[in-house]
């Protein structure tokens, strides 16, 4: 795996040497376009509006429009010229609870990993900060934009999750009232929460509509005719109380089930 960023975090005058990984990826099946008529690629290509040749991807850089038609050409060396050392580096701002940051300011993630002669500084970062409970608020510049950033200790290792900016949230789009809720429907709502609570265990879930499509892919190749599958409809329930009641209902007679025979075991991923 390639390094996204070699940094490193500045924790007072604790300097700890880091680089930075990508800690997602995208297991998507993936489409190309295709002519309805003939079936064959759709291809693009890059022209350029002056001379009417494609360009090679080689031959491409940046430009900043600053007047109409007129144009400043930025390279990357010259983005990365003008980058100091505190500009790579990560800076921690402050300490907090991670419940206190809105799961909406969240981007991208990224896996910490000590360079030679970081390690000691960094895992007594994480284990102080586990031991608070607290995660670091931090910014960086990456790629051509300073990031605002949290860095959260696990137990096993160190994330950084890079944040969006106020203004990059949008607010919500329609205004709408709160009705009012009873007691009883309160107390019925938290029991059903309190009924389906269980420990996140991330390796239980799979992308099962990811699986309905490679069966549809290998279907479609194997010849045969794809039919919609049969599924059972909800009954309406309109009063609130009564669907309560029905969910609580249903989640007893899940709870008693084995869990042996209500545990469906996924098909292996196969990447597109």
């Amino acid at each position: 795996m390639a390094v996204v960023q070699k940094s490193a975090i500045a924790f007072g005058l604790v300097y700890i040497p880091i680089n930075l990984y990508t800690a997602t990826q995208d297991n998507d099946i993936s489409f190309n376009q295709l002519h309805k008529k003939d079936g064959e690629r759709i291809r693009y290509k890059k022209v350029c509006g002056h001379c009417g040749k494609e360009v090679e991807a080689k031959d491409i850089v940046r430009g900043f429009q600053y007047a109409k038609d007129q144009y400043v050409m930025i390279t990357d060396e010259e983005i990365e010229k003008i980058k100091t050392e505190k500009d790579k580096t990560i800076t921690i701002l402050s300490f907090t609870a991670l419940d206190k940051i809105s799961p909406v300011y969240y981007d991208r993630a990224y896996h910490v990993v000590p360079q030679k002669g970081g390690g000691k500084a960094l895992e007594l970062l994480r284990q102080a900060m586990l031991k608070a409970k607290r995660a670091a608020l931090g910014r960086t510049v990456l790629g051509n934009s300073e990031k605002l950033l949290v860095i959260i200790p696990r137990e096993d290792c160190m994330l950084i999750q890079t944040l969006l900016y106020q203004d990059d949230i949008k607010e919500i789009p329609i205004a709408y009232e709160k009705p009012k809720i009873s007691e009883a429907e309160l107390a019925m709502a938290e029991k059903l929460i309190g009924d389906m609570e269980e420990d996140f265990e991330p390796e239980k879930y799979k992308d099962e509509f990811q699986e309905k499509l490679r069966d549809l892919i290998e279907s479609k190749i194997a010849g045969k005719t794809v039919e919609k599958p049969k599924e059972e409809k909800p009954g309406k329930i309109i009063d609130l109380m009564e669907a309560l009641k029905a969910s609580i209902k249903n989640t007893d007679v899940k709870k008693s089930v084995p869990k042996t025979t209500r545990t469906k075991t996924a098909k292996p991923r196969k990447r597109a």
